[in-house]
C-alpha cells in the first residue's frame, strides 16, 4: 500500500494536473466547449496508453538497453529533482511544458489532443521516466496491476481538471496555481533525493 501511495504521489506530483489544465485552458480559449472537451478525453486516453506501455515494457526496455535498476533511479531521481526545481522556480521548460516555439505551433492548432496535450504536457518526459521507475520497482503481476489503476486513476483526475480547466484557471488565478506548483515542487525534490539514495545504497551494497 505504501508503494502505491507513493507512486500515485510521485506521478500525480509530476504530471501536475492543475498546471496542465491552466496551459490548456490558455491554449484552447478560441475552441468551443465540445471541441475542449473532446480533446481533453482523447488526450487523456492517449496520454494513459503511453504511460500503460512504459509500465508494462518499461523493466524489459531497460534490461535490453543493459541499464542498471540503480544507475536508472540514479538518472531518474537526477531528472525529476531538476523538474521540482522548475516547479519550485515557477520555470517551464521541456520537461514539464512545451517550449516556446512548440507553444506557438499549438496556438495554431484546430486539434490539441495529441500534441501539446497528450505529449509532452501529460506523458512528458518526466511522466514517462516516473513509470519506468515504477516498473524497475515492481515485483509480479500484481504490483504491475496495482501501477496500472494509479495510472488509469491519476489520469482520471487529470481529465477532470481538463473539463474544468476554464473554471479552475479562473478561480485560481496564476498566483493560486504557482502557489500549488511551488509546493508539489518541494514534495517532489524529496522524493527524487530518495530514488538517489537508493539508487546509490543498491549500487553500492550490489
Amino acid at each position: 500500500m505504501e508503494t502505491l501511495l507513493n507512486a500515485f504521489a510521485v506521478l500525480f506530483i509530476v504530471i501536475d494536473p492543475i498546471g496542465v489544465a491552466a496551459i490548456f485552458a490558455a491554449l484552447s480559449r478560441s475552441h468551443t466547449i465540445p471541441a475542449r472537451r473532446r480533446m481533453a478525453i482523447i488526450a487523456t486516453l492517449l496520454a494513459g496508453t503511453i504511460l500503460l506501455v512504459f509500465l508494462v515494457f518499461g523493466d524489459a526496455l531497460l534490461r535490453l538497453l543493459g541499464i542498471t535498476l540503480p544507475a536508472f533511479r540514479i538518472a531518474g531521481g537526477v531528472l525529476l529533482f531538476l523538474l521540482a526545481i522548475d516547479m519550485v522556480v515557477v520555470r517551464q521548460s521541456g520537461l514539464r511544458s512545451t517550449t516556446s516555439r512548440e507553444q506557438l505551433e499549438a496556438e495554431q492548432k484546430a486539434d490539441l489532443s495529441v500534441f501539446p496535450l497528450a505529449f509532452p504536457l501529460i506523458a512528458g518526459p518526466g511522466a514517462i521516466t516516473t513509470v519506468l521507475l515504477m516498473s524497475a520497482r515492481a515485483d509480479g503481476v500484481t504490483d504491475v496491476v496495482g501501477l496500472g489503476l494509479i495510472i488509469v486513476l491519476v489520469m482520471a483526475l487529470t481529465l477532470v481538471c481538463l473539463l474544468f480547466a476554464a473554471a479552475l484557471s479562473h478561480r485560481l488565478g496564476e498566483t493560486g496555481a504557482n502557489v500549488i506548483s511551488r509546493l508539489m515542487g518541494l514534495l517532489l525534490a524529496a522524493l527524487a533525493m530518495q530514488f538517489i539514495l537508493d539508487g546509490l545504497r543498491t549500487g553500492l551494497l550490489g
